[in-house]
């Protein structure tokens, strides 16, 4: 690991940033460095720009990950060289984001994707999680015992988006699926943990295969990830 990426990641860590996060901002200066073989604190602002153009014009990158890697050679230049980047913000105004419905699934549709799709009861309590509190994924798989506050019918989510705790609600038909689940599986600190470690949590890929997997056995569509099931059409 190089100096500079060394004190980047440094730098992300004091400021909390996300590690999933850290990673992706990591990267794109990685790719930045390789496209020029060029240590990027060599590079000038004109290269800069001619990169952003490079993303956009040739391989024709979405708007969103435009948007990452500007923050990415923002957080970057300002922390570790030291020298503002800001211009580059204004490199991607004329990308403009397009505005995305999400399809979501029916009540019908869910009810296959639960009992069709899902005849292990471990896929079937997790999705039902991420369905029936609203968890993003990422925050299904670091769900602990002691996150279910059965007294209060709640969720505590520790540390979600924006690094921030919150409470979601946890059903009295949620807590039946996860009785069901946990009577059978005996979790001991992670209510959904690792299939190779029980110390470790469930990893988001694995998650998301559960999801794929479920929806292919249902017969059902794909809507998209297992964020699809955040919302419900009526």
């Amino acid at each position: 690991m190089t100096p500079l990426r060394q004190q980047f990641i440094r730098e992300l860590v004091l400021r909390g940033i996300a590690p999933r996060t850290q990673h992706a901002y990591v990267y794109q200066v990685y790719r930045l460095a390789k496209h020029y073989h060029k240590s990027p604190d060599d590079l000038g602002d004109e290269e800069l720009k001619a990169y952003l153009y490079h993303l956009a014009n040739d391989l024709k990158l979405s708007p969103s990950t435009l948007n990452q890697v500007v923050s990415a050679l923002r957080r970057f230049y300002g922390l570790v060289v030291h020298r503002s980047v800001d211009y580059l913000q204004q490199a991607v105004p004329r990308v403009r984001h397009a505005i995305r419905r999400p399809q979501v699934f029916s009540v019908e549709e869910l009810e296959q994707l639960f009992t069709v799709g899902c005849p292990n009861i471990k896929h079937r309590a997790f999705l039902a999680t991420v369905y029936g509190a609203g968890l993003r994924l990422n925050e299904a798989c670091h769900l602990k015992l002691e996150h279910l506050l059965r007294s209060r019918k709640q969720i505590r989510v520790v540390q979600g988006k924006g690094q921030k705790d919150r409470y979601t609600l946890l059903s009295p038909r949620l807590i039946e699926e996860l009785d069901a689940y946990l009577w059978g599986y005996r979790p001991q600190l992670w209510v959904f943990p690792c299939s190779h470690n029980p110390q470790l949590p469930m990893v988001d890929r694995a998650g998301q295969k559960m999801f794929y997997a479920a929806v292919e056995r249902a017969g059902l569509t794909r809507r998209g990830g297992i964020h699809s099931l955040s919302k419900v059409s009526t």
